[in-house]
């Protein structure tokens, strides 16, 4: 399932994959090239517990009418509880008024109190609520939930009002410029854009144009960048390695649709329609991905040591010492790890191990390691890079030092790959896209997978590899 694994025929040219020969890790390029700026710390998001203080009181307030009736404790607990697992959710820009909150406000109140009131009737008759009672506590709740919302949000506005966010906008020039120019001209948004990236400047008047990565770290470090809006819809397709190192970074990305209304959202930015994107879906779940490469890769251990055993000794008496390959590839955040296979070839020297994109011709292979080959029996060793951590089950291939910089250079988003672990199998290589394929349609599959990962498509690609191991192709 490696890029090694399929070789050219005798005669037959390899594939050209459309690179030259440049150094093993290439330097930071142009902006779409684009990988991770220096470390930050993480943006810090608005604080909950202010919000949450102000539902809290205004619960509180609501159950003076119980108390007042002389209700039973439980439904002043039960009316805090219930108030606070429906508060209403954060986080829209720029920071809600108080008119904008006040229908979701009441609303989840009234649902609230209805509840309570309907839990009365049915597991405590006696102390039925009071139609007086529910009106009296929904009103106060109401009235003190939206008057002291209205304040943490006011508090919140005057901060940003002073201290705006320094924010890049990502696209075209001439759409860049026009969402720069309207965020400028409504401060209540808490962005202050200061720079456009796109792939060359067009002689627009505005803010200046970055182009390279070099000019869009210097302007993220110099300006402390929290924001960036990827003006829809053509930013999000030709930026997106740099949207997401951007977001890696610890900035908070919006897409901005600068030509029509098409989202489904109430959400606006300066008049235009906006939705916050999340680019790193990655970090969501990581324990649960690791506890089952744990667990899986362990368990096949266990089950297959005979087979490893014997496939050892059979490459020992067929093709001498040696059994285990190890070869240095590039896996999460660009680290290297040293993977391992059984040997099935024997390279000219380290060098040729390293740069040549295919290093053994199958026909001149002994028959066991053909066969090896084809039964990917002799990626088993992995297992071991899985448990150690170097790997996982599932997830981008991991490529050579040397192929991973010129690929790096020709395709944008090869190096956005590594935000993950690399994986002994993936969804490109479900897909067919094994051995001497498209570099492309990889690097598109890995990113797809990457952006899209759960739990359950991990399962799903492990099956459907399971499937292909049944019936070998030679891949």
């Amino acid at each position: 399932m490696t890029a090694e694994r399929t070789v050219p025929s005798p005669g037959v040219p390899p594939r050209d994959h459309g690179f030259s020969a440049v150094s093993v890790m290439p330097p930071r390029g142009t902006a779409t090239g684009f990988r991770f700026p220096a470390a930050r710390r993480p943006a810090r998001s608005a604080s909950p517990v202010p919000l949450l203080v102000a539902d809290g009181v205004a619960a509180l307030l609501g159950a003076l009418a119980l108390v007042e009736a002389e209700h039973h404790p439980l439904h002043v607990a039960l009316l805090i509880v219930a108030t606070l697992l429906l508060r209403p959710r954060d986080g829209r820009p720029p920071v809600p008024g108080l008119l904008e909150e006040l229908p979701a406000v009441c609303g989840r109140i009234a649902v609230v109190w209805l509840a309570l009131s309907a839990l009365s009737v049915v597991y405590r008759p006696e102390h039925a609520l009071s139609v007086r009672t529910v009106l009296t506590g929904l009103a106060l709740q109401a009235v003190a939930g939206c008057v002291l919302r209205g304040a943490v949000h006011g508090r919140r506005r005057a901060a940003l009002l002073r201290r705006p966010h320094a924010a890049l906008v990502v696209g075209p020039v001439a759409a860049a410029q026009q969402v720069a120019a309207a965020v400028l001209r409504h401060p209540r948004c808490g962005m202050r854009p200061v720079g456009i990236v796109a792939e060359q400047p067009d002689g627009t008047e505005g803010l200046p144009v970055l182009t390279t990565g070099e000019e869009v770290e210097r302007a993220v470090i110099q300006n402390g960048v929290r924001a960036v809006l990827a003006v829809h819809p053509s930013a999000r397709a030709e930026q997106g390695p740099l949207l997401r190192a951007l977001a890696e970074s610890g900035c908070a990305v919006w897409e901005v649709d600068a030509v029509s209304p098409s989202y489904a959202t109430k959400e606006r930015l300066a008049g235009f329609t906006c939705r916050r994107l999340d680019l790193s879906p990655a970090r969501r779940g990581g324990a649960g991905k690791r506890m089952l490469d744990i667990f899986v890769s362990g368990t096949l251990l266990l089950l297959v040591s005979p087979l490893l055993l014997a496939c050892a000794v059979a490459l020992r008496i067929s093709d001498g010492p040696g059994v285990v390959f190890r070869q240095e590839r590039i896996g999460r955040n660009g680290k290297p790890f040293t993977l391992l296979k059984f040997r099935t070839h024997r390279p000219v020297d380290a060098h040729e191990s390293a740069t040549r994109w295919s290093v053994a011709n199958e026909n001149e292979m002994r028959w066991f390691c053909r066969t090896l080959r084809r039964t990917s029996l002799d990626e088993l060793l992995q297992l071991w890079n899985v448990l150690r951590g170097d790997m996982s089950l599932v997830g981008p291939r991991p490529e050579r030092p040397y192929f991973v910089g010129q690929f790096s250079e020709t395709y944008p988003g090869y190096a956005a790959r590594h935000r993950m672990r690399t994986g002994i199998t993936g969804l490109a290589q479900v897909h067919g896209l094994r051995g001497d394929t498209s570099i492309e349609d990889r690097c598109r599959f890995d990113n797809a997978y990457v952006d899209d990962w759960s739990l359950w498509q991990d399962i799903c690609i492990l099956l459907r590899t399971a499937a292909l191991l049944v019936r070998p192709t030679g891949s």
